[in-house]
This record gives structure tokens, sequence and C-alpha cells, in this order.
């Protein structure tokens, strides 16, 4: 079995038990397969949202969510709106449904999820259904963090998957040629940076047209430095979110194995405290033993002396 595979397994825990499970897998291949227990050793503990997606992967339930999104995208470049509102309201359904069902998934694994948690496998879904990247990712049941779709940018892809190689490189519902996630996400930007604004008539002013005001950049300004700021914070909180998380598992790491070694420990003192009591029986019995052959020996003086007189 594969680094994939394990990892599918052990994204299915329940996060209260992640950990412990994690550390039984690596120590049963330790001895076969080093280069996999330390994969698997190095495997995050999915965020509560992944968790559940990754639940709902399992089952095959995102199929229907993720193949809505050629179907919304062609809509929105057609511009027809009765199309654009009737696959909304499908959207809209659809991802209901799926929360519930995640929900239900949860909880029936004994670990229940709060309404935050659903409004993020909600997002995650939506970033599926826009990016044909993220809907790969959902659906591989690898997922390790929630995802976002930010307008009309690819969605973040970096760190949400615990083994990026083993995702499929082509989205089932798209057309287009397998390319790798990274590769695609680098080529998406590559386009939106070199896609032209606007052609040269479309630029020139027609000649009876009224002069446009002049507009003031200054609130522009300030709106582009707020999105950096605010998509700085974001990164750092991710960050932060990230390193709390490799914080948690290394801490429950060290918890688990000082409760190991407490446990030896008390195995150690319960064997010698038999050790001990058995130690004592013997040392009871010889006791006995001594008086008995002393008893039998006085006796045995005393009847020579009889004999004696």
């Amino acid at each position: 079995m594969g680094f994939a595979e394990v990892a599918r397994e052990l994204l299915l825990v329940a996060p209260a038990d992640f950990v412990a499970e994690r550390t039984a897998r690596q120590r049963s291949v330790r001895k076969e397969d080093r280069a996999l227990a330390t994969a698997i050793g190095g495997l995050r503990k999915p965020a509560p949202a992944a968790w559940v997606i990754d639940l709902l992967a399992h089952e095959g339930a995102l199929g229907d969510a993720v193949d809505l999104g050629p179907a919304i995208r062609k809509a929105q470049a057609d511009a027809d709106p009765a199309v654009i509102r009737q696959l909304r309201r499908q959207r809209a359904s659809v991802i209901d449904a799926l929360a519930q069902a995640g929900a239900d998934l949860a909880s029936d694994a004994g670990h229940p999820v709060t309404r935050a948690v659903l409004d993020q496998v909600r997002t995650t879904i939506e970033a599926a259904m826009a990016d044909p990247h993220a809907g790969a990712a959902v659906r591989s049941g690898l997922l390790v963090r929630a995802l976002e779709s930010a307008g009309f940018d690819a969605v973040d892809l970096d760190g949400a998957l615990a083994d990026p190689d083993a995702v499929p490189d082509a989205w089932s519902g798209s057309d287009a040629p397998p390319i790798s996630i990274t590769s695609a996400r680098g080529a998406r930007k590559g386009s939106r940076a070199s896609r032209p604004t606007a052609t040269a008539s479309h630029d020139a002013p027609h000649p009876n047209a009224a002069p446009e005001p002049e507009r003031d950049p200054e609130p522009d300004r300030h709106l582009a430095t707020e999105r950096r700021a605010a998509r700085e914070a974001e990164t750092a909180a991710r960050s932060e979110s990230r390193d709390a998380d490799a914080a948690l598992d290394a801490a429950a790491g060290d918890l688990e194995r000082a409760e190991e070694h407490r446990s030896e420990l008390r195995r150690a003192l319960d064997r010698a405290d038999a050790e001990v009591a058995r130690l004592e029986a013997a040392r009871d019995e010889a006791e006995a033993a001594s008086d008995r052959a002393r008893d039998v020996l006085h006796a045995a003086q005393e009847h020579r002396r009889g004999l004696g007189h």
C-alpha cells in the first residue's frame, strides 16, 4: 500500500483519534518501509472542514457538485441570466444537501461539527465548482485544509493536499489535456497576466462623445492597499494556523509517548511488585521450613539423649 492510500484511510479518522491512529500506522510499517513510515509521520491532521469533505469524497458524494462547475461557467460566459439563475438555485440546493450529508457523516463518526465548520464545507464545495483543479482536489480524498474561491482567481491549493502527486492531473469535468495542479495554477495566472485589456477600437473615444469626467485614482489606491493588506493578513493567519496545527500534533505525539512511557513504568512496577511478593512468599516458606527442620533436629537430639541414659 502506497502513501496516498494510507493517507486516504487516515484522513477518514475522527480528528480526536487522528494522532494516535497515525502513530500506530507509522509504527506498523516502520520495519518494512522506513520511507513510508516517515511520510506517514509527516501527514498533517486535517482541518475539520477538510475531514468532512474527505468523508464525502469517500462516499462518492461530490460528483454532482463538481460536475455543475462547467455548466455554471459556460452560462456566465454566455451571459444567459435565466440559465444562470437556474444553475445558481441548483448549486445552492446541492451545496445545502452535501453540507447536511457531511454533518450526518461526522455525527455518525462520533465527532459532530459546528455551524462554522459547515460554512467552510460549503465554501470548499463552491471552490470546487469554480476551479477544475480544486474540483480534482476535493474529489481526491486527500484534502487537509478548506478551500476558498476568490472571484476569477485560481483557487489556492498550496498545502491543501496530503499527497499532491497522487491527485489526478486532469479534472473529469474538463476537456483540457492532463496537466499537474502546480503547472495549471502557474499557467492560469500567466494567461490572466497576458490577457489583453482592450482593443484600440474600444479604447478610442467617439468623436462626438462627451469627455468622461476624470476619475479620482485615490479611492482605487486605497481599495487596492486594503485588499493587499487583507491578503497578507490571510496568508499570515493561514501560516500561523498551520504552525499551530503542527505544534498541536507535536504536543499530542509527545503526550502519547509520555503516556506510553508511564504505562511501561507502571507495568515494570507491577512486575517488580509481583517479584517482591513472590520473594516474600519464598522467604516465608523457607522460614517455615527452617522452623520445621529445627523442630526435627531438636526432637532427634532429645531422642538421642534419652537413649544414652
